[in-house]
């Protein structure tokens, strides 16, 4: 039996690029208009782009302000582990469950969170990121002149702005530069990318996705939870946001994760069945079986549970 867990939102309530992104001047507005625009070109299938490039988009923001390595696991270091996760974990390997994260997030944070869950570092994917490798590349008065524009957005801007000023920056003469070539090497592990080492973990230690149980809660989780729900294995969405609800088997509203054991019990011993019939079971609250639709009630109950466990990252994507 596998286990698969998102690690931002069902491990650690941390958003960690916004946090980083919050050591420096305007940093968090920086991020939340870089995050909406993420959104913009994850709807419009643009091209090559996944969810959770994100983490990709702010680089050079993060380069330009003088951000490091070190600052990134700094910030880390100050993350919290949500409620349950550590008796959770340490139970399904008891229970011969092999536990993996598959994350957004940059390397620094990942392998920390994982150290904290003991979590084999070889079975952890995420974001390889080394700012050192960004320095004194030719490129960077742009970022300087984008910012400027960034942060005279208007508050209630449409997407059509934010869309017409950073489609020019990233797209267009950013490509131009060293940094801006070296920027396009960046890999995200989100989207596409999650569902494929998935895949490859898999494969490598002679798993099926039959026998696979998938945790995550948005966007970039999707196609990774798509994957395990279409293939025969479990979809689980904890405090889940509406990109990622629909592509669940069971919905978790809980502050603690903990509250997905009986459904990793249930599949280990009856298959998914029998976990999906214990999530409909009308005196448990805490869980509700997906259906066809998503209806407003499950959506407001999950959004409450995210903004009581993530805090002010309750409302990135």
């Amino acid at each position: 039996m596998q286990a698969f867990f998102d690690l931002e939102g069902p491990l650690s309530p941390q958003d960690n690029a916004y946090e980083v992104s919050g050591l420096i001047r305007n940093g968090y507005k920086i991020f939340e208009i870089i995050s909406r625009y993420d959104d913009i070109l994850t709807l419009e299938s643009r091209a090559g782009y996944e969810p959770g490039d994100t983490l990709k988009l702010i680089v050079p923001f993060l380069v330009y302000h003088n951000i490091t390595d070190n600052d990134i696991k700094s910030v880390s270091k100050k993350a919290k582990i949500v409620q349950g996760a550590k008796r959770l974990i340490s139970e399904l390997k008891t229970d011969n469950w092999n536990v993996y994260i598959i994350s957004t997030s940059y390397i620094q944070h990942a392998m920390n969170i994982a150290e904290k869950l003991e979590v084999k570092p070889e079975n952890v994917a995420c974001t390889e990121l080394y700012l050192e490798k960004f320095r004194g590349l030719e490129g960077i008065e742009l970022v300087a002149e984008v910012e400027g524009r960034i942060l005279e957005i208007p508050e209630k801007s449409g997407d059509d702005t934010i869309k017409e000023i950073l489609d020019s920056f990233f797209f267009k003469e950013f490509q131009k530069t060293e940094l801006g070539k070296a920027f396009n090497k960046i890999e995200v592990m989100g989207g596409t990318r999650k569902a494929t080492v998935l895949r490859e973990f898999l494969k490598r230690d002679g798993g099926e996705i039959k026998s696979s149980v998938a945790i995550g809660d948005s966007i970039t989780d999707y196609k990774m939870l798509r994957e395990v729900k279409h293939k025969g294995g479990l979809a689980i969405v904890f405090n889940g946001n509406s990109y990622s609800l629909p592509y669940g088997d069971v919905a978790v509203a809980s502050e603690s994760i903990y509250s997905l054991k009986p459904l990793f019990n249930a599949f280990s011993e009856g298959s998914k069945s029998k976990a999906v019939e214990i999530a409909g079971f009308k005196n448990n609250m805490k869980y509700d079986v997906i259906g066809k639709s998503i209806h407003n009630d499950l959506l407001e109950t999950h959004s409450k549970h995210r903004k009581l466990v993530r805090g002010e990252a309750w409302k990135l994507g």
